[in-house]
């Protein structure tokens, strides 16, 4: 098999370690790795066009491919999933499958890698489920960068989606309670971001934009009422806000977060999850945001492309099983503190997920951003309607 990354150094000299992911096969690995210092050539890889998904010309495929010991491969197919701005690549070969991505430009912040990447190889370590990267050939560096651009290469894990059963449910928050454990005595020597979704400027300045974005889609009535929704949402975010800190939020401890815990960030096998991926948004805050995050996610309903027609409650067992399965972890279980401000934690995830994208573009996918932001105002309010009884299911 390819080597796992070791020992090497920072463009600043420092000592770092690896690990991001799409797929992979979880076994151990003891490995610490590098982002190189010097670019290798001078290729440029293929444009990027505004709307289409960035792809690998066949120049940059070699040369970068050539750095790997990946044996002989047998196929190549395009993965597209994730970001349109960071391609990749299926490898099947006779030492394996393998994953090739490259980072979006603006996504490839060396010390933020580095940082990223300490945080994978401290949970590889301790075989908590993630892609594994793999080391270059010659210097077994996590990163090769070449014409400008970062590539990582690792192993790809075979897994499928989330099918919305409690045991499903029940396993995703023991992960990511293991997460958090795993992770308590982690230590880096990189400054990572902090901030997160609570009392978040960049979803303060997004609420200052959004009249003028939705202004500019609707006109009349439709206008009005779109004003409407914007300041209902943020009275409800900053009024969020002010709960969470009531409970004394700013003096819990810091930990590393994953900070995008959803079921598209994991593949399961039946109702077991195998892998982790997309550790870009690592950072270090109170361990609830990835919790209240967690719970949003695994419990809120869908359905259509008519957000009118969605219904506005959570699913309440789903909710219970999740953090249910987060407390299971020895030395894991939540405080009362915590445990109350999850339901404002959940209107504040939703909120700021929803007016960042539309107060940019009036879209949140391809749905209207108006239509979509009324159907956050019906889930919004149930959540802050039956807060007391989310807490209580879950006391």
């Amino acid at each position: 098999m390819p080597a796992k990354p070791d020992k090497a150094k920072s463009p600043a000299g420092a000592k770092t370690t690896p690990g991001e992911s799409v797929a992979g096969s979880p076994g151990a690995s003891g490995i610490s790795s590098a982002v190189p210092s010097a670019s290798i050539g001078t290729g440029v890889p293929s444009a990027v066009v505004p709307g289409q998904r960035t792809s690998f010309n066949a120049d940059e495929l070699a040369i970068v491919l050539s750095h790997y010991d990946v044996g002989i491969i047998d196929e190549i197919k395009d993965f597209p999933r994730g970001s349109r701005k960071a391609p990749k690549l299926w490898l099947k070969t006779d030492k394996g499958d393998f994953l090739l991505k490259r980072r979006a430009l603006g996504k490839d912040d060396p010390f933020k890698v580095a940082f990223c990447h300490a945080v994978q190889i401290h949970l590889a370590e301790r075989q908590f489920p993630l892609p594994h990267l793999v080391g270059t050939k010659n210097d077994n560096n996590s990163l090769f960068k070449w014409g400008g651009a970062t590539y990582e290469l690792f192993e790809f894990i075979r897994g499928t989606g989330y099918d919305f059963s409690l045991d499903a449910t029940g396993d995703a928050g023991k992960v990511l309670g293991l997460f958090h454990k795993l992770l308590g005595d982690f230590e880096s020597d990189y400054t990572a971001a902090r901030g997160t979704y609570h009392r978040s400027k960049s979803v303060m300045n997004a609420m200052k934009e959004l009249p003028n974005t939705l202004r500019s889609a609707d006109a009349g009535d439709a206008a009005e009422r779109s004003a409407k929704v914007g300041k209902f949402l943020a009275d409800a975010y900053l009024d969020a806000v002010r709960r969470v800190e009531d409970e004394g939020y700013a003096e819990w401890p810091m930990a590393v977060v994953h900070s995008d815990w959803h079921p598209g960030n994991m593949l399961f096998r039946g109702s077991r999850v195998v892998a982790v991926i997309d550790y870009d948004a690592a950072r270090f805050a109170p361990r609830i945001i990835d919790t209240a995050n967690g719970a949003l996610q695994f419990s809120i309903r869908g359905g259509g492309e008519d957000p009118s027609q969605w219904p506005e409650d959570l699913d309440l067992s789903r909710f219970k099983r999740f953090l249910r399965g987060y407390d299971a972890v020895p030395d894991a279980m939540l405080t009362k503190a915590e445990l109350r401000v999850i339901p404002w934690l959940m209107v504040e995830a939703l909120i700021a997920e929803a007016v960042i994208p539309i107060a940019a573009t009036g879209y949140f996918a391809k749905l209207p951003g108006a239509v979509f932001l009324e159907m956050v105002v019906r889930k919004v309010q149930w959540l802050r309607k039956h807060a007391g009884l989310l807490v209580e299911a879950v006391e």
